[in-house]
């Protein structure tokens, strides 16, 4: 028993695509449209609770990294704790490097108009716009990726 505790901790956690492992409780289905590209990383983050705390890192309820799927449609399966109202966010990290550069693009849950100045700010987007509710099926999320052009956040001519 403990040796399968220790395996099952140090096997990496690979974030299933298109489908959400079997037995998932509360499964959300992330799907990621608008990639100007096939590079890099997409990183995916869920939030819950106060509305107050959506998109603060220090809130992030589950946070997953995987590289960007090279071909077909991108469908990242993130498992709510359980049944409530949550936002997600993505963001497609290009070049890989773990930081947010100016050629990075994101999105969020309603998809909602973000401005550069919205950004510099940081004003959030208005709940009502980016929440959703898990319950016991399946939920699926679309987000759509916008890439700065310009002074402001536009969706790329896209590969998908």
């Amino acid at each position: 028993m403990i040796y399968s505790l220790i395996a099952l901790l140090a096997a990496p956690a690979a974030p299933q695509t298109v489908q959400c492992a079997p037995g998932t409780q509360h499964p959300v289905l992330v799907k990621v449209t608008g990639l100007k590209n096939r590079q890099g990383q997409l990183r995916v983050r869920l939030f819950g609770g106060s509305t107050a705390t959506y998109f603060d890192k220090k809130r992030t309820v589950v946070r997953l990294e995987i590289p960007t799927p090279r071909t077909g449609p991108v469908m990242i399966c993130v498992a709510a704790p359980r049944p409530g109202v949550y936002a997600v966010d993505v963001r497609h990290d290009t070049n890989g490097n773990g930081d947010t550069d100016r050629a990075d693009g994101g999105g969020i849950s309603g998809n909602p108009n973000v401005g550069l100045m919205d950004v510099i700010f940081k004003r959030k987007p208005d709940p009502a716009i980016t929440q959703f509710r898990v319950g016991g099926g399946a939920t699926t999320v679309p987000v759509q990726v916008k890439y700065l052009q310009g002074g402001s956040f536009k969706p790329a001519r896209t590969i998908d």
